[in-house]
């Protein structure tokens, strides 16, 4: 009976979990994802396939987005599940009917181990594959043949170092009014032309393009700097202007591209392809990101708890750096390695041996007061501070009246 009881509390904690976990990460992810959104549609404006490329270049991202998210939505989750249930009075009942806090948290700990493997793949895998595929696509947009079609005060790029831009552009994208257009030579020289209409006509094959200008001027500059300007009524370009991109790099380039497995394998080559310090700062780091998430229950069970005495606000705050903290110790450790300036294990481990022991400090202390920890120890004892502060300051005192005596 008690085992089916505690298996109904561990699906009822499961299921209060789960839905604010993937609210979360899906928050997170729309708000990374509509900033570069923006960026990667300036990026492909001008090219045929620009929403193609846009949607590939986002599906691609996903999981890099996915491994920064997943840390903050997971302790956000937890920390929001242990509020409510001091809120409803749910945990003080847990704690009535002899379930520890240890006991309380154990789902947590489950999922969290379940993420720490995900997040092996995630890191070790995924992530190298899409990094790649995502600069390679990014590589096609931008090498993609022009098509043509001009848009109105934006520069394109015909190839060739031909660029052109108009300030009006029928709905064709072919007619022109107020053209600019510059062209650089082989040499570096320049040449500049103005118009006051134009049409562009690709040819047959697409490897031409003809384009008819009426009413403008050339400023031509020669390999001697020497500059020669020339009026014309009416003029013709003619213009290669597809040229076939060289093919995207291989995978390899960097570390991040590289799987674990490749990473592991490089470190045990006689000649490895990278330099070994970044081949193991980089394997050490993601090893450090997954097996950090274990340690997050610790951290926002305590926390948690204390929001139902008033403190949800500075167990956020602690919350927020000691993440931030975390992130940002590692990114630095790695670095450290990768500059050969300190040892790998080191560099990369501390930042997580320093995060496990504060948030072991934390959950353990306490678990013989629930809701009192040493964060909401030092909040009461800064409060208790300013309060005396507050009481021992003069008070002003009220302006004697004088009242006027009367004649008799």
């Amino acid at each position: 009976m008690a085992t089916r009881s505690a298996n109904l509390l561990n699906r009822y904690l499961l299921g209060l979990l789960i839905r604010p976990l993937l609210l979360s990460i899906g928050v997170v992810l729309l708000a990374l994802l509509l900033e570069r959104l923006l960026r990667l549609f300036d990026l492909v404006a001008a090219t045929d396939n620009a929403l193609d490329s846009v949607l590939l270049m986002l599906l691609y991202l996903v999981p890099h987005y996915l491994g920064l998210a997943l840390p903050a939505a997971f302790f956000a989750s937890i920390f929001m599940v242990v509020a409510r249930l001091g809120d409803d009075n749910e945990l003080d009942a847990l704690l009535a009917s002899g379930r520890s806090i240890s006991q309380t948290a154990q789902p947590f700990f489950a999922v969290a181990l379940v993420l720490s493997l995900f997040s092996f793949y995630l890191y070790g895998s995924l992530q190298p594959y899409s990094r790649y595929r995502y600069h390679q696509v990014s590589y096609d947009a931008e090498h993609a043949g022009w098509n043509a079609r001009a848009q109105e005060n934006i520069f394109s790029d015909a190839g060739g170092g031909f660029v052109l831009t108009a300030d009006q552009v029928d709905a064709t994208g072919r007619g022109l009014t107020r053209v600019f257009i510059r062209r650089l030579g082989s040499q570096g020289e320049e040449e500049i032309t103005t118009a006051q209409s134009g049409r562009l006509q690709p040819s047959a094959d697409g490897k031409t393009l003809l384009l008819h200008l009426e009413d403008g001027q050339l400023v031509h500059e020669d390999p001697d700097r020497q500059l020669l300007k020339v009026m014309f009524k009416q003029g013709t370009f003619n213009e290669d202007f597809n040229p076939d991109a060289p093919p995207f790099r291989a995978r390899g380039e960097s570390e991040r591209e590289l799987t674990s497995l490749e990473l592991w394998r490089g470190l045990h080559q006689p000649t490895p392809p990278l330099p070994a310090p970044q081949l193991a700062g980089e394997l050490q780091a993601r090893w450090v990101r997954a097996l950090s998430f274990p340690l997050l229950p610790l951290l926002a069970v305590p926390l948690g708890m204390s929001a139902k005495r008033g403190r949800r606000a500075p167990g956020v705050i602690v919350a927020c750096l000691a993440l931030l903290a975390l992130q940002h110790g590692v990114q630095f450790g790695e670095s450290l390695a990768e500059a050969g300036r300190a040892p790998v294990i080191a560099a990369v481990w501390t930042p997580l041996l320093v995060f496990g022991g504060i948030s072991a400090w934390l959950f353990f202390g306490s678990l013989k007061t629930p809701g009192d920890n040493p964060v909401t120890r030092a909040v009461s004892a800064i409060e208790a501070m300013l309060d005396g502060i507050h009481l021992r300051r003069p008070k002003k005192s009220a302006p004697h009246s004088v009242t006027p005596r009367s004649r008799t």
